[in-house]
């Protein structure tokens, strides 16, 4: 009898039984015996389900593994990664707030920064204890630009249970990003039988410094990371300690009228005239006065201090003794106003509105020994860098040109977006050279000598218009025109800001740093001098001189 078929035993009277199988039905004529009772049920047999194939799991899809839920599983979080299991991300990059914050609240964004951190910090260490998820952030370009540290984070997080949403492509559905803030796993993990866990509360119990004796309703780590000492920010008044008018200064992008010299003289040029401030006593003292309708436009001290070189709106150079406040020497050679000038001991260069730049001797009869003419446009910039003889050059072409020593051919030139006229050489670091643009610019960018490279850039939000480094710590200082007229202290290489100060309500044009290195003086078209502490003072007896001068030691 074939397994399929099924015995209908005969009513009562009828002596033919009636067999019934899955296709047939059929009398058969018995004997009138009884049917022999059905044999029992072969057991089941288990066959393994061969390995899907590419056909096969094309036609049918994968069956789900049934999960089981229950009311007394404890939430899993160890070894998760937040980013990838819950997509948390933000939705709109544009809605998060601006990426700069509004003028003059600079300094309270950074406050708010930092206590947003040391929340988020604060709020992982209570949630997560020493269990703190991974932060690898989901990479949309597919496994094959993912790092190797975040694909060996993606093989733990998934080692230790986490959940890991996988990388999307450009062929997969959109799939709906998981809000789900709790996994749930057995009890079982921590059932008795082992040893217990490291997070269990009752380890090392008669610790006195254990969480369970606290009082306060934080852990332990986090009192200890509020509690903590932090270096505090250093403090830089907004308010200048001294205000001094300058009538008729001009309001100028393109002109250099202030320097402070190392005798801690201040020269500054009105109109046709130089007057000098003294800085220990506060005298004023006019120096000169330019005849007929010649003004100044440039003004430069001598490393001694003894000495200060003037340029002129019809493009002669004069050089003054400040002490006899007598003329010294008259020089030509450019053809239009003399928009810069530095001094290379007793190498003057001159820069000019004709687009050259003239270096004169000054112990020599010629007027100029070497003419360089690598800019296409006015030249408003110029710095000496004395410790390695290099030569920086802004123009209005945009350009930054360095030159090495008097060689007139360019070793390097950089580009701007704007007219560069703020520059200024670092005295802690060889080879580093900050610059600063115009209005269509608005970036201090930072090079190298080595290689000439850009080492890194920021950007201001304003025109930059002059830039000096601190001679006591490495921090930077940069005045701005449109739209902000503030006055900027930059703490390097992070370039996060130390101050902002305002004050000034036209273009912040002019700049110069104290020889003390401890104040700075600013001078703007509204024609005020303002002066104001910003700079700490020299630790390790290098007051007023570089770092780099220990390398003239050397025999």
């Amino acid at each position: 009898m074939d397994q399929d078929d099924i015995d209908i035993p005969p009513e009562p009277g009828s002596p033919t039984p009636v067999r019934i199988n899955n296709r047939n039905v059929r009398l058969d004529r018995g004997s009138g015996r009884p049917p022999p009772p059905p044999p029992p049920p072969a057991p089941p047999r288990f066959v393994p389900s061969p390995p899907p194939s590419s056909s096969s799991s094309s036609s049918s899809p994968p069956r789900k593994r049934r999960q089981t839920y229950g009311d007394r599983y404890i939430p899993n979080r160890a070894g998760m990664n937040l980013h990838a299991a819950y997509s948390l991300v933000k939705d709109d990059v544009a809605s998060s707030g601006p990426s700069r914050p509004p003028a003059g609240r600079e300094l309270d964004f950074q406050k708010i920064q930092e206590a947003n951190k040391t929340f988020s910090t604060l709020l992982k260490a209570e949630l997560f204890a020493n269990d703190v998820p991974m932060a690898v952030p989901v990479s949309t370009d597919g496994p094959s630009s993912s790092s190797p540290a975040a694909a060996a984070a993606a093989a733990a997080a998934r080692d230790n249970g986490g959940s890991l949403t996988p990388p999307r492509s450009s062929s997969s559905a959109p799939v709906t990003p998981n809000k789900n803030l709790f996994r749930y796993q057995s009890p079982t993990k921590y059932s008795t039988t082992g040893p217990l866990p490291r997070t269990s509360p009752w380890r090392d119990v008669t610790d006195p410094q254990h969480d369970i004796y606290s009082l306060s309703p934080v852990r332990m780590d986090s009192q200890r990371l509020l509690l903590s000492p932090r270096k505090p920010t250093r403090m830089v008044s907004k308010v200048p300690y001294k205000v001094l008018d300058a009538p008729e200064l001009e309001d100028d992008f393109y002109l250099n009228l202030v320097d402070w010299g190392s005798k801690n003289v201040l020269a500054v040029g009105l109109r046709n005239a130089v007057y000098l401030w003294n800085g220990g006593s506060g005298q004023v003292k006019k120096l000169c006065q330019l005849d007929g309708t010649d003004k100044v436009t440039s003004v430069s001290w001598i490393q001694r201090g003894t000495h200060l070189a003037l340029g002129t709106s019809t493009g002669s150079v004069q050089i003054w003794d400040a002490e006899k406040c007598q003329r010294v020497r008259q020089m030509t050679g450019h053809d239009a106003r003399t928009d810069a000038l530095a001094w290379n001991e007793s190498v003057l260069s001159s820069a000019s509105k004709d687009r050259s730049i003239l270096h004169r001797d000054v112990r020599q009869p010629e007027h100029y020994f070497r003419r360089l003419t690598g800019h296409r446009q006015e030249v408003c910039g110029l710095k000496w860098n004395i410790e390695e003889n290099k030569l920086a050059s802004g123009s209005n072409d945009n350009n930054l040109i360095i030159w090495d020593g008097f060689d007139d051919t360019p070793l390097y030139k950089f580009e701007h977006d704007a007219a560069v006229k703020a520059i200024s050489w670092s005295p802690h670091q060889r080879g580093l050279l900050a610059s600063g643009a115009g209005s269509m610019d608005r970036r201090i960018r930072f090079w190298s000598m080595a290689d000439g490279s850009l080492v890194n850039e920021v950007d201001t939000g304003s025109q930059v218009c002059n830039l000096a480094w601190s001679k006591n710590s490495n921090e930077l200082v940069s005045t701005h025109g449109y739209s902000q007229n503030q006055v900027m202290v930059w703490k390097y290489p992070s370039m996060q800001q130390v101050a902002a100060l305002t004050g000034h309500t036209y273009r912040v044009l002019y700049l110069a740093v104290s020889p003390d290195g401890r104040t700075i003086v600013t001078g703007a078209g509204d024609e005020t001098l303002r002066f104001w502490n910003v700079f700490s003072e020299s630790k390790g007896g290098l007051r007023g001189g570089s770092v780099l001068d220990a390398f003239q030691q050397i025999r």
